[in-house]
């Protein structure tokens, strides 16, 4: 596939292209051009004139319904969605047909619906004596921030992308997405569908390219950008969040995580064990919510263990990692834990399939043991298939393990207790808990970090609250 920029209702192709890689077998499957300063620079001219045209006027019936063509256009595109979002991110074709291209969809019609819900508050105010008396109204409008940069990671790349463009077009905004540079397929495909939906030239852009000195760069230190909203790294959210201080430009950040799940011994141990499975391999352990710290009250420490290595040794159907580079980067980890003390249970090292796979960028899902909560392998995101399992014998040890961590993003609690639920999952340090379950969302719900795990919500209302601004208006009657 060839990704192209979409700028002011415009398909182009300017700038050097680099290939794109299938993490699968590491063969050639597209070509992506690189967005130069002049190309981004375009980008958010178009997105402040349509800002100050036709999408700036649109009415919110009319965004809403604009919101439902888009959604209905990724349901007619379907097969191609999950043909491209497979290419790109080699996940299993189940997991971006179930998950990735229906929860895209979605995004677009929950916040086309939202948008019929939106209640604001008036009052009647006494007018002061010296101020002439009487009365005054004071009620609040909410209006737009204004042209939103939206940057998107590879793990889930139409998802994450959807997650915010949806609602910063709902409240009014206009966007100029770069999704990550090794996953360009979908967003390039999304730009197709907002084309073919009407929206106003401009409404909604597109540049491809690289981060740091790159697209990344250029567009979130333009100053024609009005807010930022980012999915990926603590670290590149950091740089980002030091060039959005010179201009004081709000931010979005969803970040890194080191989820940890606790395991008290009168959980359900089935449940636990697929529970674990699930949330620790899932996407081969690319998701920002899966579990890398697994504590495991001491009684039933080692029959999780011996359950959870046969269950991970057995796992066939699983995705390579996105690129080279990551996978050098999840075995370098996979090495550091050897060097720390730490017992493989199951996995630890790279794979062999005796097909075309060989050539792809695989490593094994890995269960390790045996390490302290200061070891790097328990401290630092990994983001591959692996997890730590530790024991620990009381309560409140289980909540000191979770918590001594830099990272807050989720977590995972399992008891029959209803009483220890409710007790433990709100001390835990996480934006969001789950308990006897992983990754069941309600996107009506509140979604992100606590420390170094991000800043802001997500979510619903939540999002339309970031996107845009409250104006108290105040009329003397």
């Amino acid at each position: 596939m060839r990704a192209e920029h979409y700028v002011g209702g415009v398909f182009r192709a300017d700038g050097p292209e680099f290939p794109l890689l299938s993490p699968v077998d590491g063969g050639q499957v597209g070509t992506v051009p690189e967005a130069g300063r002049a190309t981004v620079d375009e980008a958010v001219a178009a997105a402040r004139a349509a800002l100050d045209g036709a999408w700036g006027a649109a009415s919110p019936q009319d965004r809403a319904a604009a919101l439902r063509r888009v959604a209905d256009g990724i349901d007619r595109r379907f097969d191609e969605f999950v043909d491209a979002e497979v290419a790109d991110t080699g996940k299993p074709r189940d997991l971006a047909a179930t998950v990735d291209i229906p929860r895209a969809a979605g995004n677009f019609r929950a916040y086309a619906d939202l948008l019929y819900g939106q209640a604001e508050q008036a009052y009647a105010t006494a007018v002061p004596a010296w101020s002439g008396g009487g009365q005054a109204l004071n009620y609040t409008v909410r209006r737009p921030l204004g042209v939103v940069a939206v940057i998107s990671p590879w793990n889930l790349p139409l998802l994450l992308l959807t997650w915010k463009v949806a609602p910063a077009l709902a409240a009014g905004n206009t966007v100029v997405a770069k999704p990550s540079e090794e996953t360009p397929s979908t967003a390039t495909l999304l730009a197709r569908v907002i084309d073919e939906a009407g929206l106003p030239a401009g409404a909604f852009n597109l540049v491809h390219g690289h981060g740091a000195d790159a697209a990344g760069a250029f567009l979130t230190e333009h100053p024609g950008v009005s807010a930022i909203a980012f999915t990926g790294e603590s670290a590149t959210g950091a740089s980002i969040m030091r060039t959005a201080a010179k201009h004081v430009t709000p931010v979005s950040f969803e970040l890194g995580g080191k989820n940890p799940a606790l395991v008290f011994a009168d959980a359900d141990l089935d449940a636990a064990v697929d529970g674990t499975v699930a949330s620790s391999f899932t996407h081969s352990g690319q998701i920002c919510l899966c579990t890398e710290r697994v504590y495991v009250e001491r009684p039933v420490f080692d029959a999780f263990v011996a359950r959870l290595g046969e269950r991970a040794r057995a796992l066939r159907d699983y995705g390579p990692m996105i690129s080279a580079g990551h996978r050098d980067k999840v075995l370098s980890y996979y090495r550091l834990a050897r060097e720390e003390g730490a017992t493989v249970v199951a996995g630890g090292g790279v794979p062999e399939f005796g097909d075309a796979r060989d050539g792809g960028y695989y490593v094994e899902p890995t269960v390790l043991t045996g390490l302290p909560n200061t070891a790097r392998t328990v401290r630092e995101e990994i983001f591959g298939p692996v997890c730590h399992v530790a024991p620990f014998d009381t309560e409140d040890e289980a909540l000191r393990l979770a918590n001594d961590s830099p990272y807050g993003l989720a977590a995972t609690v399992w008891t029959r207790d209803v009483s220890r639920a409710h007790r433990v999952a709100p001390r835990v340090e996480a934006g969001i808990v789950w308990v006897n379950g992983w990754n069941i969302r309600d996107l009506r719900t509140p979604f992100g970090g606590v420390k170094a795990s991000g800043i802001g919500r997500e979510g619903g209302q939540h999002s339309l609250d970031f996107f845009s601004e409250p104006v108290n208006v105040c009329v003397n009657l």
